[in-house]
């Protein structure tokens, strides 16, 4: 009966791909991002609108998308992809560092297109891309405290932006998100790409054709080894990612897992979230990896580190789904589980 089902809902391919790209939208325009360590924190209150809703919105069609790209380690990719793509045209590239401009602008040319324009004169050049008049998107890797200011400046200036994620560090940010989108009727995406994998598609649209039936709690995490990223010298602009690490703790980095469970739970599509509880265990990783790289005498391994090795958030939508969420940049998870298991056979049931 299940694999009709699969094999049925495969009939529906092009009305899935649809709804699912919306979804996406939505998440990205009003998700939760940096759960914080506390304790029963409403997420949202409902708000008047600013302007139409973005829900569903549809533009002019273009007939070559012209795009500004703000970032060059994290969007590198992008421009490989987007030179590549008939119909995308990468207008200007914006970064402080020269090596990526050179490794982003021989990236365009080898692809038979023309070199970018360069905004590389200082930290509030992009300014500059987005004031122009023949850039339809700006594309936004940069680091995390400046998505949603290049995000706003971008879209009061006309331009449809997309941002990777997470696209804002707070709810007043999320909102003013909403907020500029609505008024100025310009896209707004947030990057989720773990929204779009295979695994999560196909999960996705078993979902909605009602493999699993009624899904009422959904289990996520990111779990991924980031000390050495976090500690590379010439990894992250003034290694922003380690200096965050320093000031914050909770769960800045949520959405890779949320956002598959929202969408399958139809969240902001007849559900919404509505207050979570979060709670952060002490922080031990970063310093081990510093004593161990550095020296227990460096710097590095003296510093006071905030973000806890494992964050665990429990949420609870309006209509009474709840959903759990790990932070673990340590792979506390992983380590403990593969230690227990080297004598033991695994059995995975699905």
């Amino acid at each position: 009966m299940i694999i009709d089902k699969i094999k049925n809902s495969m009939n529906n391919r092009r009305d899935f791909i649809k709804k699912s790209v919306l979804g996406g939208l939505a998440l990205g325009a009003t998700g939760v991002t940096g759960l914080t360590g506390c304790t029963g924190q409403k997420i949202a209150t409902a708000r008047p609108r600013q302007g139409q809703s973005v829900m569903g919105l549809r533009c002019d069609p273009i007939q070559t998308v012209r795009v500004g790209i703000v970032g060059l380690r994290r969007g590198y990719s992008g421009v490989h992809n987007m030179a590549r793509i008939e119909g995308v045209d990468i207008a200007a590239i914006c970064d402080l560092n020269p090596e990526r401009v050179i490794r982003a602008q021989k990236n365009i040319t080898e692809a038979g297109r023309p070199e970018a324009v360069v905004y590389s004169a200082g930290e509030e050049d992009w300014k500059k891309m987005c004031e122009r008049d023949d850039i339809d998107l700006i594309y936004n890797a940069t680091p995390w405290d400046l998505h949603v200011p290049i995000a706003l400046y971008a879209m009061e200036h006309g331009k449809h932006v997309a941002i990777e994620v997470p696209a804002a560090l707070t709810v007043d940010d999320c909102w003013a998100l909403v907020d500029t989108a609505e008024k100025t009727q310009r896209h707004c995406m947030m990057l989720e790409n773990c929204c779009y994998d295979f695994f999560e598609l196909a999960t996705f649209n078993m979902a909605r054709h009602d493999v699993f039936g009624d899904i009422y709690h959904g289990e996520c995490a990111y779990i991924h080894d980031l000390r050495e990223l976090k500690h590379g010298k010439n990894i992250y602009y003034k290694m922003w990612r380690l200096e965050y690490s320093k000031r914050h703790t909770g769960n800045p980095y949520p959405t890779h897992g949320l956002g598959p469970i929202a969408q399958i739970m139809g969240i902001n599509r007849g559900d919404r979230l509505d207050y979570l509880t979060s709670m952060s265990s002490n922080q031990y990783g970063l310093t081990l990896y510093a004593e161990k790289t550095f020296g227990k005498d460096s710097p590095e391994a003296k510093a006071a580190y905030r973000l806890g090795d494992m964050n665990t958030t429990l949420v609870r939508s309006l209509n009474g789904r709840s959903i759990m969420i790990h932070h673990d940049t340590f792979q506390i998870i992983l380590k403990n589980f593969v230690s227990k298991m080297k004598n033991n056979i695994l059995l995975i049931f699905i």
